[in-house]
């Protein structure tokens, strides 16, 4: 349907055109009332013309102002859909968890940092260089390891321990 709205008015003019050139050989042939006529009907067609092209230029806004309000609905759902997100998120996750989350996060942060402390200033220069020896050792057993049986070993029953909490020592954590 569009394209026929618009090939129409382009194929008019040269139409008008035409009916002018006629209306100028009646006027020579002494046809006055004929040409008159002619101008008439080119005038109308001319008027048509131009209120059919703004009907198009009507439709087209029109067509184009519908679309942006498909893309505006579907942003508005988006930001709907991305509300409901966070409060769904923000009914999990209060503020007060948040902020016991951090708490606990810095107080192990300071636990491990005390640990830190007490381990750097308790070894003596020889604790360090008998360290250092130890691990070279172990690295050395590891590069030296022997063949790794292909065979299956055969199955032992290792017995569950139960998970082990660790909290920090009030009187570490009250120390500072």
């Amino acid at each position: 349907m569009h394209t026929q709205l618009t090939q129409s008015p382009r194929r008019l003019p040269l139409q008008l055109e035409r009916e002018r050139a006629v209306a100028r050989q009646l006027l020579r042939d002494g046809k006055k009332e004929k040409a008159l006529f002619l101008l008439k009907k080119k005038r109308y067609q001319e008027q048509l013309l131009d209120k059919t092209e703004n009907q198009v230029s009507n439709l087209e806004r029109m067509v184009q102002d519908i679309e942006f309000a498909q893309i505006e609905m579907k942003v508005i759902e988006g930001l709907k859909i991305g509300n409901e997100c966070l409060n769904k998120m923000h009914q999990v996750m209060s503020i007060e968890e948040v902020e016991r989350i951090i708490d606990e996060t810095q107080d192990a942060v300071e636990y491990q940092r005390q640990i830190d402390e007490m381990l750097a200033g308790s070894f003596t220069e020889e604790d360090e260089d008998a360290i250092l020896e130890e691990l070279n050792a172990i690295t050395q057993e590891q590069i030296e390891l022997p063949e790794v049986p292909t065979e299956p070993l055969p199955e032992e029953k290792i017995p569950e321990a139960s998970p082990v909490k660790v909290r920090p020592k009030p009187e570490l954590v009250a120390a500072s």
